[in-house]
């Protein structure tokens, strides 16, 4: 890797593994009776926790950067909320970092920046809650925007196999710098070099992959399935959590991925896609909104410049779009 972003990432790296190790010691807690109290408490735990360790990473290399993220203390820091913040604090300690709770609310308000400003990173410390709750795919999202453009960007996917012939438990994540391509790490491995990787080659759409989210009120299953039918798709969508999508798509694992808006004043946040959009970019692939205009990190907190998003592996993107457009999706 070149000097460009080089501390970037390795900063960020060291974050999304630490948060990475936190969250999966909270799933591990998750039992069959929390679910069926649809107790959320263990991912709003771990929401806080990865994003006061991302955050102080972050700040001990890049302590004048602002942060965007999506949660902050002030609910935690309520007198009855004590006993969930003292879970927060366990947790982080737990995980090697000793603090105590105004610290941990210090760095959670760490990513309190509102406004869009020069340089600044955009966290999404677990994104696919209800992927985390059911043991399935969840990510520790984190990227760099300097000057309204995605420059480095790191993915942490802790229950996606590195490689196709690796085991789940292993977790992997993403990294990507504008120019310098995507590359693969195993999560918990430290020492071992990233491997690049590339999207698909897949050039007909008869023969295309596709994924979506697993929640119907996220993305319009229903208008997918009727894009899958123009473009002669006949496999089964492949549904995954969290911005993990993005991932199989950069590795070749699968060709288009939609997010369809299911209402119409709905705008996407930065945070849920800034990561993964660099990742298909470096990867080879690209990203739009459903009118095919380029994605507006320059914004702010949402994408309100644009209305949904398209991810293929860039020779389907068109046809995708015309398909799109047919359906009414536009």
């Amino acid at each position: 890797m070149s000097s460009d972003y080089e501390r970037e990432i390795s900063a960020g790296l060291s974050a999304v593994r630490l948060a990475s190790e936190i969250c999966r010691g909270v799933q591990a807690q998750i039992t069959p009776e929390t679910l069926e109290k649809k107790d959320r408490s263990p991912v709003t735990i771990a929401d806080f926790a990865s994003q006061a360790a991302v955050c102080k990473v972050l700040s001990e290399t890049f302590p004048d950067d602002p942060i965007i993220g999506e949660e902050d203390s002030a609910a935690l820091r309520e007198a009855d909320q004590a006993p969930f913040l003292l879970r927060v604090v366990e947790e982080l300690n737990g995980g090697g970092i000793d603090c105590d709770g105004t610290t941990a609310c210090a760095w959670i308000d760490r990513a309190n920046q509102a406004g869009y400003c020069e340089r600044f990173w955009t966290l999404d410390p677990i994104d696919g809650t209800k992927g985390f709750l059911r043991g399935g795919q969840y990510a520790v999202a984190l990227a760099l925007i300097v000057g309204g453009e995605i420059q480095a960007a790191l993915l942490a996917c802790p229950n996606l196999a590195p490689g196709s012939d690796e085991s789940e438990t292993a977790g992997c994540v993403f990294t990507a710098v504008r120019g310098q391509g995507t590359h693969v790490h195993r999560l918990g491995d430290s020492g071992s070099a990233g491997q690049p990787v590339r999207v698909s080659d897949t050039s007909e759409t008869s023969s295309a992959r596709f994924c979506e989210s697993v929640e119907s009120s996220h993305s319009s299953h229903g208008h997918s399935a009727q894009v899958a039918e123009l473009l002669g798709i006949s496999a089964e969508p492949v549904r995954l959590d969290s911005q993990a999508k993005y991932a199989v798509v950069a590795r070749g694992e699968a060709d288009i991925y939609l997010r369809l808006p299911t209402r119409a004043d709905y705008v996407e946040r930065i945070w849920d896609h800034a990561a993964g959009v660099l990742v298909v970019e470096e990867a080879g692939g690209r990203a739009t909104d459903v009118s095919g205009k380029p994605l507006d990190f320059s914004q702010g907190q949402t994408l309100k410049q644009n209305r949904g998003v398209v991810v293929t592996n860039r020779h389907v993107h068109d046809r995708v779009l015309g398909a799109l457009r047919e359906v009414g999706v536009e």
